[in-house]
């Protein structure tokens, strides 16, 4: 059975359980506060020795001069197992003190004394806040003095990412926020001091002033809290540092040289430093998780694993990409500054990232071409190291049957010594690569450790090998024979000779 309050202004004198006759136990607690609300609004002065209490069949009438201000039955009596007389004097009691205190703190003369307090209060307040803000006007004005001589502008590298303008433009713009929210606070302190002298507004006073204790006794709680899984986490993220650090000086050790691990090469210790630095972290973050605040939240929950989700769902390409980007690195296909060709691009590596691989053409174009593709075609890496016999050039002439072949070997050597950027070691040599019906093909394998220029060594030398054979007097060509045809000609007629000029002397078969 639900109770019901009879109230005296905001005040619960007392509750009221069971209904008396046709009234519902509601409809009593509202008819009681009704008769007291008015007995004091109708009395300038109450005389608190005019509530009396007399018993009659069924209970006990409560009254103020003859006038019955509520019942006290039976039935409330044994339903609060009390003993009638003295529930009697307890109610009196609560009657005489509350309606009496109540009447004399919402008289006039109270009122007008609680009224000018609070406007006295409200002129301090107003006061001290002016004060304040005057104060904390010239206290940023001074702050920015100051800061103008220290702060400097902030650049990544060369980039110069915050002007000291700006700088200062944002720290003043914090200051001023940080003012406002400083007089808030103090405003919603002060003002439950001006809302208590009157007890109609006590409560929204102290209701105001919860909402800075509670947030503040919340936040110191939880901070006192979350000490333990503080201070895990910051030994977690130090134990981690440390191993990344003692691991990135071995990596440089070895990169350098100074430190030679047998079947490690050098090119491998960044991009293995790199790997293993990501997969530390990851690691730090999975122990680290557990102890973040609001990580067991629902919400916070579903929000990782919707990153999650949107992550693995546009990386397919980007992780293959990765993936071929380290299988790449530990086949030691290239390096940056070697001339490859892959696929169709012939050109020097300027740059090898996880994702891309970048190549310059000889025609100073830059392609981009991710690490996937090229994982899955094949690379033609055209440097050599520097202690190695170089990458042979080769280039392939058609010589007919009647030049000796000796000879043939001995103009394309001497070629193949006049042309710069070639190894004189190991020597040029001569490959017969077919007997054909008219020809035969010689094939000239010079040496060079200038791969880079073999665009401009190709060149000098089919020039060179031009040279020798126009000296010795050897044609470059195929001994094929042709003859003019006779019949008509499929030329302008103004082309065609006249019958009465010469004919034209038949041209010599040539070989071609």
């Amino acid at each position: 059975m639900a109770d019901y309050p009879v109230y005296l202004g905001t005040d619960t004198l007392f509750l009221i359980s069971l209904p008396s006759g046709p009234a519902s136990p509601k409809e009593r607690a509202e008819a009681v506060s009704n008769r007291i609300n008015e007995l004091i609004q109708s009395r300038a002065e109450l005389d608190s020795t005019a509530f009396e209490v007399s018993p009659y069949s069924d209970g006990y009438y409560f009254t103020y001069e003859d006038k019955i201000l509520m019942a006290l039955t039976d039935d409330d009596i044994n339903h609060l197992q009390a003993e009638g007389d003295s529930l009697a004097q307890t109610y009196l009691g609560v009657f005489k003190s509350k309606v009496h205190v109540y009447a004399s703190e919402n008289s006039i003369i109270t009122q007008l004394s609680q009224g000018g307090i609070f406007v006295g209060i409200l002129v301090v307040l107003i006061l001290i806040v002016s004060f304040l803000n005057r104060i904390l006007n010239r206290l940023i004005d001074k702050l920015k003095s100051r800061l103008e001589r220290f702060v400097p502008d902030i650049k990544i590298r060369n980039y110069k990412l915050l002007t000291q303008e700006n700088s200062l433009k944002a720290a003043e713009i914090t200051l001023k926020v940080a003012k406002i929210i400083f007089l808030l606070l103090f405003i919603n302190i002060a003002m439950p001091l001006a809302l208590s002298v009157f007890p109609s507004t006590k409560g929204i006073g102290e209701t105001l002033l919860g909402y800075i204790k509670e947030p503040f006794f919340y936040l110191g709680r939880g901070l006192i809290g979350y000490i333990p899984e503080f201070v895990t986490i910051i030994v977690i993220i130090i134990v981690t540092r440390f191993v990344v650090k003692g691991l990135e000086f071995f990596a440089n050790e070895i990169e350098g040289e100074r430190l030679k691990i047998s079947g490690f090469y050098p090119e491998w210790a960044k991009p293995t430093f790199n790997l293993v630095k990501v997969i530390l972290y990851v690691f730090a973050f999975i122990v680290i998780f557990p102890y973040l605040p609001g990580s067991d939240s629902p919400a916070f929950q579903g929000v990782t694993v919707f990153l999650g989700i949107l992550i693995s769902l546009g990386s397919t390409s980007a992780i293959s990409n990765i993936i071929a980007g380290l299988v790449l690195i530990y086949m030691r296909a290239f390096k940056k500054g070697d001339r490859v060709k892959i696929g169709d691009t012939v050109g020097d590596v300027i740059g090898k990232s996880m994702l891309v691989t970048r190549v310059k053409t000889i025609k100073n174009e830059e392609v981009t071409i991710p690490n996937a593709t090229i994982l899955t075609g094949n690379t033609i890496n055209y440097s050599v190291e520097n202690n190695g016999p170089g990458l042979i050039l080769n280039t392939a002439v058609t010589i007919g049957y009647d030049v000796p072949w000796r000879k043939v070997h001995e103009m394309l050597i001497a070629a193949a010594s006049n042309t710069r950027m070639t190894e004189k070691e190991p020597k040029p040599f001569v490959l017969q690569t077919s007997l054909d019906d008219f020809y035969v093909s010689y094939q000239l394998n010079v040496y060079t450790k200038n791969p880079k220029k073999s665009a401009v060594i190709y060149s000098e030398l089919h020039g060179n090998i031009q040279d020798v054979f126009a000296k010795e007097g050897v044609e470059i060509m195929s001994p094929h024979y042709r003859e003019n045809r006779e019949g008509s000609l499929t030329i302008p007629p103004v082309h065609i000779p006249k019958p009465n000029e010469d004919k034209p002397k038949e041209k010599p078969n040539l070989p071609g």
